[in-house]
Formats: C-alpha cells, sequence, structure tokens
C-alpha cells in the first residue's frame, strides 16, 4: 500500500481489548491512527505500540458520554491529517442481572456509553465525511443484541439499539459515500469484564468463565474480519460461527428460541444472589 492509500481512522475505546486490536491491525496495514479512551496509562502504551510500525499515530483522552469530548476527538483528526476516513465506536462496557434487579441509575449508564457513544461518535463522524465525500462508521454491538439472552437487559437494549441505528443510517448515508459496517461478536478474550456493572453478584463470574472458554476466536483474529468488512463494505458482521447459527436457529423458529430463553432464565433466577 503507498500513501495514497493510507485512511485516517479514529477509534474509541482504543487503548485495550478490540479496541486495540483494531488500532494495531490498521496501523500494520499503513493506515494513520487516532486512538480515544478514558486511560490514559493504556493509552500511552497502546500509542507506543503504535508508532512502531512506522505511521503517524496519536493518543486523546475522550469520554463517549460527552458531546463536546467525541467532538474535539473527530476535530483533533481533521486538523492533524485533513479528514477522517473511518470512523470506529468501539468504547463500551458490560452490564446485566435480573430485570426488576436492575436500576434506573445502571439502566442510563449503559445506555449512556453502549448506545449513546456510538450515536454521538456518528454525529461527529458525519457530518466530516459528508463535507469530504465519503467516509466509513464501523459500529461495535453484540450478538446479545440480536439474541437478547435473559439476565441481560439493559445490556441487549443497548446494543439492539446499536443495531437498528446502524441498519437505519445504511440507506441514509450511501448517496453521500458513507458506508456503515456493524458487527455483533459473541463472547472472546478481552478485558470488557472489568466495567461489568451487575446487582447480581454471579453475573461477573458467569461472564468472566464465558470469556475464559471461549476459544473460537481472539480480539486480533475479529480486528482482522472487521477490517475485511470494511474493504468490503459489508453491513452485518457476526464473527463466530456458533453465535450465527444461534441467529438462524432463532430466526427459523422464534418460538423455538423463546423456549429455549425460558428455560435459561429459570436457571438465572435459580442462581441470582444479590450483590
Amino acid at each position: 500500500m503507498d500513501g495514497s492509500d493510507s485512511k485516517r481512522v479514529l477509534i474509541t475505546g482504543g487503548a485495550s481489548g478490540l479496541g486495540k486490536a483494531l488500532a494495531m491491525k490498521y496501523a500494520a496495514e499503513r493506515h494513520q491512527v487516532a486512538i480515544v479512551d478514558l486511560n490514559d496509562e493504556r493509552g500511552a502504551e497502546t500509542l507506543e505500540q503504535l508508532l512502531n510500525h512506522g505511521m503517524d499515530a496519536f493518543y486523546q483522552q475522550c469520554d463517549v458520554r460527552e458531546a463536546h469530548s467525541v467532538q474535539r476527538a473527530v476535530a483533533a483528526v481533521q486538523q492533524r491529517w485533513g479528514g477522517i476516513d473511518i470512523m470506529i465506536n468501539n468504547a463500551g462496557v458490560a452490564a446485566g442481572g435480573p430485570f426488576d434487579w436492575v436500576s434506573s441509575d445502571d439502566w442510563e449508564w449503559v445506555m449512556d456509553i453502549n448506545f449513546f457513544g456510538v450515536l454521538r461518535g456518528c454525529q461527529a463522524a458525519v457530518p466530516a465525511m459528508k463535507q469530504q465525500g465519503g467516509g466509513h462508521l464501523v459500529n461495535i454491538a453484540s450478538m446479545a443484541g440480536l439474541l437478547n439472552p435473559p439476565g441481560m437487559s439493559n445490556y441487549n437494549v443497548s446494543k439492539a439499539a446499536v443495531i437498528s441505528l446502524s441498519e437505519t443510517l445504511v440507506a441514509e448515508l450511501e448517496p453521500h459515500g458513507i458506508g456503515v459496517t456493524c458487527v455483533c461478536p459473541s463472547f472472546f478474550k478481552t478485558n470488557l469484564g472489568e466495567s461489568m456493572r451487575s446487582p447480581d453478584k454471579t453475573t461477573a463470574a458467569k461472564l468472566d468463565k464465558l470469556v475464559a472458554g471461549s476459544n473460537e476466536l481472539s480480539a486480533d483474529d475479529i480486528a482482522s474480519l472487521i477490517y475485511a468488512a470494511v474493504d468490503s463494505k459489508t453491513f452485518l458482521l457476526m464473527p463466530h460461527a456458533k453465535a450465527r447459527a444461534a441467529w438462524d436457529y432463532k430466526c427459523q423458529s422464534l418460538e423455538r428460541h423463546l423456549e429455549a430463553q425460558r428455560k435459561l432464565a429459570q436457571q438465572i433466577k435459580e442462581q441470582a444472589k444479590p450483590a
């Protein structure tokens, strides 16, 4: 790839986990990468690794709960590189617990980051992309937003909203040369569990167990699949084969899917313990 093919990429939550894997993938492919995050220490460490690829990169602190913070990040990319080609809305948190145990504060917290954080990223990047004649949005959702497992109502809704927003934007933004890719991964090894908020003290342990046992794909594997999906202008990416099979099962028979959900909900109810 020569310099003329280099893209200008901004990644929220880019200092760790999937965000870091995406940053390293784009830098390795000779693109200019800006990572934004709340964790300055991890941001500095990731930036040092990015610069080893020989491409320009920078880190900036950003809180996706604040529109002006996201807008400043996009403006910094524009000022440094003259535009923004790819906006990856990756920042997110984990949440869960029985529906009637989850507080309104926890609902607002997860929605503010997982959905409104993505929305703010789109709102900040789209005007710049329209002005320059094109670009690409990558919104990280989850299979939870498609399958809606019990015991995760607030997390499910936050990710389902990302999927709905992304699908809506496909048709609206295509005439402006702006593509959209919505990514729905299942469990994979990352540090998402650090952010877990739940009134049920068994929820975090279950998440840790699921993450620890998830060997199908690594964060690097998923980053490579996302890179290819953007390149091919794919809208919906479901990286995990088992999760795709579960989605197919739901599409074939919603009632069978719901029956399985009922059984799972009963198990969760029996195991739940107040934090």
